[in-house]
């Protein structure tokens, strides 16, 4: 129960940690686009400035005194100091009166001076079509025949302004994703290193003392003793070789040879028939089609012995335990159900994890050993297919067919 915890906890750390991602991106975005919006009222109270001064030149009456001349400079300053913010001044006939801080079309070589006037003109007009379905609008009253309207694009710096916020998540977003594969692929290689080291060193100190079993077996067999309890004894020293067996090749790459599934999956578990409770109703249904693919005999068998005691632990030593085969133009379908207790949808994938488990005493490497086995050494997938709890689960096992 431990182990469960550890991953419950581990569960609720996730999202905790995606909701305070989602809070600190939330409030970046509103802050930002805050700073956003304060840049574009500024630009609209310098815009409409702008339209102001247009507008007293345009009513203004040019005395030759000083400070008239010193009145129409300041309005000309106004305007000239508009160096960022592109605009267009047009009349009610949407002609171009004035246009500003635009960047006109380069002319090919080929184009005279004459010719240009126009593809500057239709450029002018395509922005003014643009302008006209955005806000950047001001009215001018120059007096109560001649009302003039200036029309503004954002400035560069609003613009990238605007994009910076999703450029910088997006950066973010990658570099984190970049740290969060190349942590997965250290603990991936780490865990592999741990797996191989622990089946050698578990295979090696198996060796020894079956070795010498064996040979005590072989001593045994030549004295008065029932030769039943030498052969039952002599099966359970053949086991624990097949054990050793199994930890030094999931160690190494095992050997992998062609097989017919349903004889492999018959054979699989003739050895936990007879094992396994009276009170257990073991079923298989074999598929119609003898499909091959390629196995390491050895390693199937430990698969499916482990779905059959994990099947067999959920039902409590009572039940029923249906395996069936099938397949299809490309994959062959193992499917192994029971009638435990069941598994929460939330540990579909959990169940997998080294160390999980609901058991009082286990150690939760059953299903990850299997899951090794199927998805590294087989090339297939396995996974819980449906579960209900009270009723039952089906853990799957898809081989690509040979």
């Amino acid at each position: 129960m431990a182990f469960y915890d550890i991953y419950h906890s581990r569960r609720v750390w996730k999202w905790v940690l995606v909701v305070v991602s989602l809070l600190i991106v939330g409030n970046f975005l509103y802050f930002s686009n805050n700073l956003v919006k304060d840049l574009s009222e500024q630009e609209r109270d310098r815009m409409q400035i702008w339209a102001d001064a247009t507008k007293e030149l345009a009513t203004a009456s040019f005395a030759s005194d000083s400070a008239s001349t010193a009145n129409v400079n300041f309005l000309l300053g106004i305007i000239e100091a508009n160096d960022n913010i592109p605009v267009l001044l047009v009349d009610d006939s949407d002609n171009i009166l004035l246009h500003r801080n635009f960047t006109l079309p380069e002319p090919p070589d080929s184009l005279a001076l004459y010719e240009l006037a126009p593809v500057n003109e239709n450029f002018l007009k395509e922005k003014l079509k643009n302008l006209k379905n955005t806000s950047n609008h001001i009215e001018i009253q120059i007096d109560e025949s001649i009302t003039q309207h200036l029309y503004y694009e954002d400035s560069t710096l609003l613009r990238r302004l605007l994009f910076y916020p999703y450029v910088l998540i997006g950066v973010l977003g990658v570099f984190i994703l970049v740290v969060y594969f190349a942590l997965i692929s250290i603990k991936k290689a780490e865990q592999n290193k741990v797996w191989v080291g622990l089946s050698k060193e578990t295979a090696h100190q198996l060796g020894t003392p079956i070795s010498s079993l064996m040979a005590w077996m072989q001593m045994l067999e030549v004295t008065e003793l029932d030769k039943s309890i030498v052969t039952d004894m002599n099966k359970d020293v053949t086991r624990l070789s097949i054990i050793a067996d199994r930890f030094s090749k999931i160690g190494s790459k095992p050997e992998m040879e062609l097989a017919f599934i349903n004889e492999s999956v018959t054979k699989s578990l003739e050895y936990m028939r007879s094992r396994i409770s009276q009170r257990v109703k073991l079923t298989i249904n074999l598929s119609q089609d003898e499909c091959g693919t390629l196995l390491c005999m050895s390693l199937f068998e430990w698969v499916m012995e482990n779905l059959t005691k994990n099947a067999v632990d959920a039902m409590q030593g009572e039940g029923a335990i249906d395996v069936t085969v099938s397949s299809n133009a490309t994959t062959i379908f193992i499917d192994v159900a029971d009638t435990g207790k069941g598994i929460a949808r939330k540990n579909f994938k959990t169940v997998f994890h080294p160390g999980f488990t609901t058991k009082k005493r286990g150690w939760g490497l059953g299903l990850t050993l299997v899951k090794r086995i199927i998805e590294e050494y087989h090339g297939g997938r396995i996974y819980v297919k449906e579960s209900e709890i009270g009723k039952g689960t089906t853990f799957r096992i898809e081989l690509p067919k040979k």
